[in-house]
């Protein structure tokens, strides 16, 4: 259940990036600059942005993996484990059939 909530909190840091650097868009857009500061400003803003976005992502993909590979090892605990007490049962039954 942690995994899910550490995807959630990935997630919503994202956003708060991602509407933290359009909100900062907006703020430029609105500041008196002629066109030359303007368009700067806002190849500035769009690269750290952008910068941001993807390292976000690179996290979000980095939980996601993780947690695809925990759940995979569990699985395979899991099909082990499960594998056992069937070979387990079938020399009880064996047994039980070579007693009688």
């Amino acid at each position: 259940m942690a995994e899910k909530s550490e995807i959630s909190k990935t997630t919503l840091m994202a956003s708060v990036v991602a509407g933290a650097a359009i909100g900062a868009g907006i703020a430029a857009l609105y500041t008196p600059k002629n066109g030359n500061e303007m368009r700067a400003k806002i190849s500035e803003l769009s690269g750290e942005a952008c910068g941001k976005i993807k390292e976000c992502t690179k996290m979000v993909q980095e939980k996601i993996s993780s947690v695809v590979e925990e759940s995979k090892t569990a699985l395979a605990d899991k099909k082990s484990l499960l594998n056992s007490a069937i070979d387990a049962g079938k020399e009880a039954l064996q047994k039980g059939k070579e007693a009688a």
